[in-house]
């Protein structure tokens, strides 16, 4: 992998999809010990998955990993930081200001 260029990876994954109460999540565990890095894209193949209320899906798809190179890897390390901290820029105050 170069400062510049991106390599792709198949992998075989399962997909977990929780529709309950307690929990609301879609997880994707790679069956090969693949490893995302940050910056690293994943697209999982195959229709979509719908779990109905109160159960939890799982289905075995394949997934492509598209690695970032090493300068968008370092980009997003050195940025990431700054975005997460943007998720959490919120207020309860009740004052209204435009």
């Amino acid at each position: 992998m170069g400062l510049f260029t991106k390599d792709t990876e198949r992998a075989p994954c399962t997909v977990e999809i929780s529709h309950k109460f307690e929990s609301l999540h879609a997880h994707v565990r790679f069956n090969n010990g693949a490893v995302i890095w940050p910056g690293d894209e994943v697209q999982v193949h195959g229709p979509e998955i719908m779990a109905p209320f109160g159960e939890i899906v799982s289905e075995d798809r394949e997934a492509t990993i598209i690695r970032a190179s090493r300068l968008e890897r370092l980009w997003t390390r050195l940025t990431g930081d700054f975005e997460v901290m943007e998720l959490c820029e919120f207020s309860f105050s009740e004052e209204v200001s435009l």
